[in-house]
């Protein structure tokens, strides 16, 4: 599998030029013979862009979702649609599950090369540090996967990373790698290239990590989308300006390297639900 991070330039709250922005490199992604695409944490709105929230709200069959969805499949590429800001009362009355009746969602959508929608991931650690995150959304209950190509596909979003235990669910479910759309803000650099790479060493999968690149009032994001493969080698990545990054994935690699050094076999359940002193 060719694996491709849009790594665009994300404007605060204006979700047409970002939308365009990442179009463009979802058709660069197609002639360049990727098969699957990510796009970074709210491509569309903004991380920062807090007081755009309620405004660049959607449903999950939203226009923005649909659009990519669209040139994704007329490209017969798959596509992470990094995640957007979901307007869970409108994907509730759609018929969608959603974890609340309403408020907003960190959503990413996963969707297949023929534009069918396979997994949704609303992100399940929101962040509190300097954010208004945890204040204006809610969040996720569920993990789900799905089968993309050769590769059992999971998702986490960026502040995610910091959890290992949540890794730890997607392995025991298959998986073989893991997409997390990101908006990894400076000073943080040496985090960002600690956190995906461990993930990828104690669960011995691959970890794509797609970061935007962009200026907020207060924050800019860092950019340095990164691929590292099941043994922590990278793959793939990029300093702090907008760029596709391409990597060749192979599904065997996984279970090559899990043969060779079965870590995983090696753990060992709690012995007692409390440390004693």
């Amino acid at each position: 599998m060719k694996l491709g991070l849009a790594q665009h330039r994300i404007e605060p709250g204006t979700v047409g030029a970002n939308v365009e922005r990442a179009e463009a490199m979802l058709r660069e992604a197609a002639d360049s013979g990727v098969d699957l695409v990510a796009l970074p944490e709210l491509f569309a709105t903004g991380y920062f862009a807090f007081d755009a929230y309620a405004r660049t709200a959607e449903p999950l069959d939203g226009e923005t979702l649909t659009g990519l969805r669209e040139t994704a499949r007329e490209h017969g590429v798959a596509l992470l649609a990094g995640s957007i800001v979901e307007d869970l009362s409108a994907s509730a009355q759609r018929g969608f599950e959603t974890p609340a009746a309403e408020g907003y969602a960190n959503t990413a959508v996963l969707f297949d090369s023929d534009g069918e929608r396979r997994s949704v991931y609303r992100k399940h650690h929101l962040f509190g540090y300097g954010s208004a995150e945890q204040e204006l959304l809610k969040p996720g209950q569920r993990l789900q996967i799905a089968e993309i190509g050769d590769f059992t596909v999971g998702v986490t979003t960026c502040y995610d990373l910091r959890f290992p235990e949540l890794y730890r669910e997607l392995v025991d479910s298959g998986v073989s790698l893991v997409l997390v759309p990101s908006a990894w803000p400076y000073p943080r650099v040496e985090h960002w290239k600690l956190l995906p790479r461990a993930r990828a060493v104690e669960n011995l999968t691959y970890v794509a990590a797609v970061n935007g690149v962009g200026t907020f009032e207060e924050s800019t994001l860092l950019g340095r989308s990164t691929v590292y493969d099941p043994w922590g080698t990278t793959l793939a990545s990029t300093g702090e300006d907008p760029t596709l990054v391409t990597a060749e994935l192979d599904a065997d690699r996984v279970d090559d390297v899990r043969d060779s050094f079965p870590a995983l076999a090696d753990r060992r359940a709690r012995c007692s639900d409390k440390v004693e002193g």
